[in-house]
């Protein structure tokens, strides 16, 4: 199979790391052409002058996206008009109103779209979902969880404080992550409450959101997602009517994963607690990635998250609307 890569930023190298040896690394374009020249070497391939020149490549079987958020709509549409494939990072789009024309011209089409949620992919997350499926906390009550970083120096004139660029602040940048995860353990949600504060960052964006969402069936995730956050650090709880699931960490400078599973005794009083840790390096982008890929191999779909994307940016919107940012 033959990928490309749109954007050879970190998250574009990233992304090209994890590619399946199976996949063929044809091309790669960037605004920015020193940063496409520097890419193209690493990763032995070529870079191209225009995005129009790169989706013209010959049995080119999909393109990943990693660009900054208010161009991950346009170039999604303009590959799927190129009838490729797409791999696109999250958001996906800067707001619900871009993504749903991704989600309807995607939908219409025999194409597939992917939105890179790689946290899904983390080895306790996925360990988690089995001990959900399997009964083993029984019936899930509510979640809560945290993640945050504590940005660096000149933060508040990066991209990712540009509302025009970024569609927001924390919320729209780790905040999907943890929008998403809720829903992977409590299917649809709608939100319920929703701060979104500027503490300490000089910028007109939020560096806090404090979020909480309900299901359909009175299950709460409640949420916070930060980048005053001075030890970068990563905690999600799930709680059953006879278990918790407490993950934490996802590995580097959010410290060593683990998954803790709490049982309680019959007699109830302190738990049976097992804990399990992965210290090896991060497989979650490789495990979605290859996901993707073989869907486009074999027709599957496993891997088609659009509606879930779609999800978490109608949550984000409207927390948006509720807070005037």
């Amino acid at each position: 199979m033959k990928a490309a890569i749109i954007g050879c930023g970190l998250i574009g190298k990233k992304r090209a790391a994890a590619l399946p040896s199976t996949v063929e690394l044809a091309g790669c374009f960037d605004v920015v052409v020193a940063s496409a020249e520097s890419f193209a070497a690493e990763f032995n391939t070529k870079a191209y002058k225009s995005v129009a020149e790169l989706l013209a490549i010959r049995d080119l079987n999909f393109v990943v996206i990693a660009t900054r958020h208010d161009s991950l709509a346009l170039l999604t549409i303009q590959a799927l008009a190129f009838e490729k494939n797409v791999f696109v990072e999250k958001p996906g789009a800067i707001n619900e109103f871009e993504f749903l024309e991704v989600y309807e011209l995607a939908r219409r089409s025999n194409l597939k779209v992917h939105v890179g949620y790689n946290h899904r992919y983390h080895p306790a997350l996925l360990q988690a979902y089995k001990f959900v499926l399997d009964g083993s906390i029984g019936d899930v009550m509510f979640l809560r969880a945290r993640y945050g970083h504590g940005g660096r120096l000149g933060y508040e004139k990066e991209w990712r404080a540009d509302k025009s660029k970024s569609g927001g602040g924390e919320l729209i940048d780790q905040g999907t992550h943890l929008i998403d995860l809720s829903i992977s353990f409590l299917g649809k949600v709608e939100l319920d409450y929703a701060a979104t504060p500027t503490y300490f960052w000089d910028m007109p964006v939020e560096d806090n959101a404090f979020i909480s969402l309900r299901s359909k069936q009175g299950k709460i995730a409640f949420l916070q997602a930060s980048c005053t956050e001075w030890k970068n650090m990563f905690s999600l709880e799930v709680y059953g009517k006879i278990g918790k699931l407490d993950i934490s960490g996802l590995g580097r400078s959010y410290g060593v994963e683990t998954l803790t599973l709490h049982t309680m005794l019959p007699e109830m009083g302190p738990p049976v607690s097992e804990t399990w840790t992965y210290p090896e390096p991060d497989k979650s982008w490789a495990l979605e990635i290859g996901e993707f890929v073989d869907d486009l191999m074999t027709g599957s779909n496993n891997s088609d998250n659009l509606d879930s994307s779609l999800g978490v940016l109608r949550v984000i919107s409207e927390i948006y609307r509720r807070t005037n940012r």
